[in-house]
């Protein structure tokens, strides 16, 4: 039986396509994407709009209200800065406790991470949200209890004491990085790698260490840019013996005119931007986001 479908003026006419599918109003969508271009222009400005304010700041010999830009340029304080007087040990000294704290901190935090991501230990999530919140409250408080033990232990003022205080801001990141870095290793490779004799130190370095690396890596270097950065506890702490980069900005700022403390925050940014250039392909590829998702 053959049937034929007639259109008519009083109903709709179907078509070879179907139905019309609907389409999105156009100002709707244009609308969506100019709140979202403002969006990111915002938090652009908010991210690198005092970095790019620094920057001038530290190349102005005379800028006046209401010049939008300076009079005149001018290399006077850089020279000034590389002059000053503790400026090349403090650099010494905030490359010296970076790696130091890094390195120490790799040495107790992956085992734990490894642990964490293997075993199920009892309290495994509570032990960790007490890890993560060593960071999520302000640490001036915890570091002035730390410093009364300091003192009863003859810690304050020596290498030991700095290292131990500017670990509290590494801990997080060799906790939960390595710890989902270790869980996203598929158990089935180490179980292949016994079949066929290896032992599970071998396994642990052949396998899962290889495959972990990556995450391993944006860990260290962020624990190394926390070092490298921390100077409340370092002030309490080292104060008068080891003055770090951190430290020594206080007394540039509060000294000096902001033209100084520009080019030496300009000299602290340099490291931390060239190390999160190095490890952007791992933190963009997600290992820095599935350390908070364990």
């Amino acid at each position: 039986m053959r049937v034929e479908t007639v259109a008519t003026t009083e109903g709709p006419v179907l078509t070879a396509e179907g139905p019309a599918t609907r389409r999105r109003p156009r100002g709707s969508f244009g609308g969506t994407r100019l709140v979202s271009i403002v969006a990111v222009v915002l938090l652009f400005l908010f991210i690198f709009g005092p970095l790019l304010w620094l920057l001038v700041w530290a190349f102005v010999g005379v800028w006046h209200y209401p010049a939008l830009l300076p009079q005149k340029w001018s290399l006077s304080w850089w020279r000034q800065v590389f002059n000053y007087p503790s400026l090349a040990r403090s650099v010494e000294l905030s490359f010296l406790f970076a790696p130091t704290v890094t390195a120490l901190s790799a040495v107790i935090c992956l085992p734990a991470a490894y642990a964490f991501a293997r075993f199920r230990i009892p309290g495994r999530r509570a032990l960790m949200i007490i890890l993560f919140s060593v960071n999520a409250f302000p640490k001036i408080g915890l570091y002035i209890t730390i410093a009364t033990l300091f003192y009863a232990l003859n810690l304050m003022g020596t290498f030991l004491g700095v290292v131990l205080i500017q670990l509290l801001g590494t801990i997080v990141f060799m906790t939960w990085i390595p710890t989902a870095a270790f869980a996203a290793v598929p158990r089935s490779l180490e179980e292949a790698a016994r079949d066929v004799g290896a032992s599970r130190l071998r396994t642990f370095f052949t396998v899962t260490l290889p495959l972990a690396a990556p995450g391993i890596f944006v860990a260290m270097v962020l624990a190394f840019l926390a070092s490298l950065d921390e100077a409340q506890g370092t002030f309490l702490v080292g104060i008068p013996n080891y003055v770090t980069m951190p430290v020594q900005m206080y007394s540039l700022v509060s000294d000096y005119p902001p033209e100084a403390a520009a080019v030496f925050a300009v000299l602290l940014s340099v490291p931390s931007v060239v190390l999160m250039l190095l490890v952007r392909k791992h933190v963009m590829g997600g290992s820095l986001a599935r350390g908070f998702q364990v």
